[in-house]
């Protein structure tokens, strides 16, 4: 099996640590300590940063999250929700035919936050939670970046 490559970079939000194998981003840790500098590591280091300055919408990155089939058609679904746009549990649990709880629960277990948006998932009646370093300040944090802050309030 391969080596894990890690890098850590200060954000808004606070450090953040990327975990790269085989070229592929696989897991985003909110604290952590990482040094290598793999061109992948980099890349997502470079976007992140446009990122958290405006000046990015869509990451452009090699992800490889290592989960399960199911799990990935959860993911793919965040994926296609666009940058200051948001969706409820129900609404992803209605396209994927699953329960809202298990919705709920697929968001709390993506391995890579930010750059796959579970921040933007809602619950119906309001923000929902959120698995990252400061809940759902971080969350709140999240999307008053991308302009969605007006459904906050």
């Amino acid at each position: 099996m391969s080596q894990t490559a890690s890098l850590t970079v200060a954000s808004p939000v606070g450090p953040l640590t990327l975990c790269e194998r085989d070229g592929r981003i696989i897991h985003l840790q909110w604290a952590g300590t990482g040094k290598d500098g793999t061109p992948a590591l980099r890349a997502a280091a470079d976007q992140l940063a446009e990122y958290f300055a405006g000046k990015r919408q869509q990451f452009e990155l090699p992800l490889g999250p290592e989960v399960s089939h199911g799990q990935q058609r959860f993911l793919d679904a965040l994926l296609a929700i666009p940058y200051g746009e948001t969706r409820t549990y129900g609404d992803l649990a209605r396209a994927l035919g699953i329960s809202a709880q298990a919705a709920g629960q697929a968001c709390g277990a993506n391995p890579i936050a930010i750059l796959i948006p579970c921040h933007r998932v809602l619950a119906a009646d309001g923000l929902g939670g959120y698995s990252g370093l400061g809940g759902v300040e971080t969350k709140v944090a999240l999307l008053r970046l991308e302009g969605a802050g007006s459904l906050l309030i």
